[in-house]
């Protein structure tokens, strides 16, 4: 109604809502499905639609994925000319989805089910539930289109004869022979659904749950006669995302999607890692959009594809499910000491930290990995080996020279050198190195003496041993000389015998 005079109104609704009401009613071009739109401007032979003079113009995106949407039905070609079957499509008095499933029902003698198929998803839903429990095949509307009783349900007799009547007048636009649906073809009713609706293919995922070829999600609220199926065709969907609901269905099987849309399904090799099971898995993938319609193993997949999937896994589980030991990471701590202190250097020390080797592990890892595809068997891979092949023949004699492992002490023990902190440390018990009088190195950095007692408890710690030597090995002595009596514990200790037992030989 339009006001033609003063006069009061009255809001029938809370003024705190009215605060959150929209101004206006938004144009309905802006919310409408705009596919019959798009086939009328191809038919006019309109390719941009910003050329025309609108009052409200459509939105671009969904204009757009209206047009892609004519190109998977074949109502126009790549270059946005309406096609003749797009000519069809447009004169027959229907929306161009349905247009679209009508024509191509024709070949496959199915023309009477596609006519009711059309006109029940055009015309009010002829089934009432008595329940919360609604019926959402939509084969049981055909059944109960043709006096079929559908458990729970009520059939709307007015309903009936409309949607009766809508499908006789298409098939006189088709000029086919009007005649009911034969029951016999009731399988058919999915295959029919994907010619109108092929973007709402869905394959279960888990219990009532779908994806769609456009990678969407859907479920049902309750499985009903539609609950054994693997693939349906969904004619009604309520919402978007995860959260949309499947009001209207009916199955599919594979053979059919394979046979009718041959021409868009494509074929993909995929070779990635699978995180929960740990392992490179190949696959023979036939994909329809974003729907895999049949997965199965690839025989031949070729090395460089596994290695490059396991390699992708390696970075997301980290170097822990390397077989890192205390060998390969000492080797590690040794190769980051002289890459920090060889100043004499003539080429670049690699870098092993676990940042750079996470980003580099094709060039330092994949020569390696021939024959391996799942996280197990990486345990046969000789991590010093590998980290040692980055080093050439040069650089692994000087980096024995500067960072040995080992150092042999005056008492002769060949002592471990422990890189893995600031400096070198060396962990040795005091009485092993009596007469060293000057702080070992490593390259040009003075080690940490860790100097222990007989039952290797740190005593001491010095860079600086000559200066111990001097001030602090006195305070030290007595109070080892206390608590171990049988041990050897000289007054000069730059004079004495080192040794590895209580006391020297002879002693």
């Amino acid at each position: 109604a339009g006001r033609t005079q003063s006069g009061v109104c009255y809001r029938l609704w809370l003024e705190s809502e009215h605060q959150t009401l929209a101004a206006h009613t938004p144009a309905e071009i802006l919310e409408a499905d705009l596919l019959p739109l798009a086939l009328e401007l191809a038919n006019w032979g309109i390719k941009d639609a910003t050329t025309l003079r609108w009052l409200d113009a459509p939105p671009i995106a969904t204009l757009n994925q209206a047009n892609d949407l004519l190109k998977w039905l074949g109502a126009i070609d790549d270059k946005g000319s309406i096609t003749a079957h797009g000519r069809e499509m447009n004169v027959l008095a229907t929306h161009p989805r349905l247009a679209h499933m009508l024509l191509k029902s024709q070949s496959l003698n199915l023309t009477p089910l596609a006519a009711e198929l059309a006109a029940l998803l055009t015309e009010r839903d002829i089934l009432r539930a008595r329940s919360k429990e609604r019926d959402n095949d939509m084969r049981s509307r055909i059944e109960a289109l043709h006096g079929i009783s559908i458990p729970n349900h009520d059939s709307d007799i007015g309903a009936k004869q409309r949607v009766l009547r809508s499908a006789d007048q298409l098939l006189q636009q088709l000029q086919v022979k009007v005649e009911r649906s034969r029951h016999d073809h009731l399988h058919d009713t999915g295959r029919l659904l994907t010619f109108a609706y092929p973007d709402r293919i869905a394959r279960r995922t888990q219990d009532n749950r779908f994806v769609l070829m456009n990678g969407r999600g859907a479920m049902l609220d309750h499985a009903g006669t539609l609950g054994n199926a693997e693939f349906i065709a969904i004619a009604s969907l309520d919402g978007a995302g995860r959260d949309a609901r499947i009001q209207l269905a009916a199955p599919l099987q594979l053979d059919e999607l394979l046979n009718d849309f041959a021409q868009q399904i494509k074929i993909l090799e995929r070779v990635e890692w699978h995180e929960r099971d740990e392992v490179v898995l190949a696959q023979r993938e036939r994909k329809l959009g974003e729907l895999v319609l049949e997965s199965r193993p690839l025989q031949q997949a070729t090395p460089e594809l596994i290695q490059t999937a396991l390699l992708q896994g390696i970075k997301a589980m980290g170097l822990q499910c390397l077989p890192l030991n205390d060998e390969s990471n000492a080797l590690r701590a040794r190769m980051t000491f002289i890459r920090q202190h060889d100043a004499r250097a003539t080429q670049p020390w690699p870098d092993v930290s676990d940042d750079f080797l996470l980003d580099h592990l094709d060039e330092w890892l994949l020569p390696w990995l021939n024959n391996i595809s799942r996280r197990s068997q990486l345990s046969r891979l000789n991590m010093q080996q590998i980290l040692l092949g980055m080093l050439d023949w040069n650089q692994q004699t000087r980096l024995n020279e500067i960072a040995p492992t080992h150092i042999t002490v005056p008492s002769g023990s060949n002592i471990a050198i422990d890189y893995s902190g600031s400096v070198p440390t060396l962990s040795v018990r005091l009485q092993e190195v009596f007469g060293m009088t000057e702080t070992p190195r490593a390259g040009n950095v003075p080690m940490l003496m860790e100097l222990l007692s007989p039952a290797r408890r740190p005593v001491q710690v010095t860079q600086d041993l000559a200066s111990f030597w001097a001030r602090g090995y006195h305070d030290v002595k007595k109070d080892l000389k206390g608590r171990y009596p049988k041990h050897y514990w000289p007054d000069d200790p730059l004079q004495a015998q080192a040794t590895a037992r209580a006391k020297p030989r002879g002693t």
